[in-house]
């Protein structure tokens, strides 16, 4: 499938490559010279995929999970400090990052193929049609909500300068590690939901629907309230510049704390007779998120791109709650979910205007580890997820 749609691209993008370069370059010319690497990126990580489901396939995700969230963001930092010391230039710094993309995906292929060859067999394939039109659907629902993680920025290029753009992404990339417990829950949680709705268990599926969001909702808070409390200190280390994001770490943390707290609603509506109604709500998130960006951008720079994201991101969230809600009646949340909010409130409200007297690096250790002790405390005390205090009690000698 990636060659198939690739060759027709491929050939789009010669013959109208300096039309598409005139689209994308309105604001900032220098990105017109690294569209072919958009496109050799784009197929290796295609084909990262194929190679990873592969392996999903065969129960073997460690290793895949590895090289999709650390292998490449490992690359990428070495190359920058690279750029940093005056080692290799700006070109040769986009051409290491395309490299990276494509020596993953080669990793991938051999490690894939070390656990099992596939067999190529053209016979007949039973209920075809039903294949296809899932399969078209979700990678449409796929492409839609890929397009919404990376549309502010793409958007941002053409109304402001390519600097503020970088100030802006620097700020997501902050926020979003907080979507990292969702991702990591999500390949344990997709095949538990597929199995309890082919059973039709209604309740454990409740279960699992109010216990994962409580489990993510304590760790993701955590992570959240490191990054909201010690982001002053953050932004003392790194280049001044870079200071006017944040707002952009605020919001854009507010709203990756609320994916998480939406626990396996989505392996819930994937794995459901309303797959379908996934496409339906991402198109609505993508129109809606193209039109804030559109009003906003220009009145209020990376902080209105943020302000788009977080509005959209929200009604998106909130649209999937409420569809869960009519055609399952069950919702994630419970009156734990309160308490955990009441105590991210407070918490935030408590640290963040206190500093120690010392240089960012130490204070950020300290609040840390300070953050971690009193927030690890109140949640095994309160007993929100017995999954948590279950883990704390694991690991330390704390008794209920």
């Amino acid at each position: 499938m990636p060659i198939l749609l690739s060759i027709p691209l491929a050939i789009v993008g010669h013959l109208a490559y300096g039309v598409i370069a005139d689209l994308l370059t309105t604001k900032n010319e220098i990105v017109g010279d690294y569209l072919w690497y958009i496109f050799l990126t784009a197929l290796s990580m295609a084909y990262f995929e194929v190679f990873y489901a592969w392996v999903k396939v065969q129960m073997q995700t460690v290793f895949g999970n590895f090289m999709k969230e650390v292998f490449h963001r490992v690359g990428a930092m070495l190359l920058l400090f690279l750029v940093y010391f005056k080692i290799i230039n700006i070109d040769q710094f986009m051409m290491g990052i395309v490299g990276i993309y494509i020596l993953r995906a080669l990793i991938m292929m051999f490690h894939a193929f070390g656990r099992r060859l596939p067999v190529f067999r053209f016979d007949k394939i039973e209920k075809i049609n039903s294949i296809l039109k899932y399969s078209s659907l979700i990678i449409i629902a796929g492409s839609v909500s890929t397009i919404i993680l990376d549309l502010d920025k793409f958007m941002l290029n053409n109304y402001i300068e390519i600097e503020k753009v970088a100030y802006y992404s620097v700020a997501v990339f902050i926020a979003t590690v907080i979507a990292v417990p969702q991702r990591s829950m999500h390949q344990i949680l997709l095949p538990l939901t597929a199995q309890y709705l082919n059973e039709k268990n209604k309740i454990a599926l409740k279960d699992l629907y109010q216990r994962s969001s409580l489990t993510l909702y304590v760790v993701s808070g955590f992570i959240f309230l490191l990054i909201v409390l010690n982001i002053n200190e953050l932004y003392e280390i790194i280049p001044s510049e870079f200071s006017g994001g944040l707002i952009v770490v605020f919001l854009i943390s507010l709203a990756k704390l609320y994916d998480n707290l939406l626990g396996n609603n989505n392996a819930i509506l994937f794995n459901s007779d309303y797959y379908r109604m996934v496409l339906v709500f991402g198109v609505v998130l993508a129109v809606m998120a193209i039109i804030l960006n559109m009003v906003l951008i220009p009145l209020y720079g990376i902080n209105g791109s943020a302000i788009a994201t977080f509005i959209a991101i929200i009604v998106y969230n909130t649209i999937k709650i409420i569809f869960v809600k009519r055609k399952f009646n069950m919702l994630p949340f419970t009156s734990e979910t309160l308490k955990i909010t009441i105590l991210l409130i407070v918490l935030v409200g408590g640290f963040y205007f206190w500093e120690f007297p010392f240089n960012p690096y130490v204070n950020i250790i300290l609040k840390s580890l300070a953050i971690g002790v009193v927030y690890g405390f109140l949640i095994f005390k309160m007993n929100v997820s017995e999954d948590i205090s279950e883990a704390i009690k694991k690991y330390t000698r704390f008794k209920a």
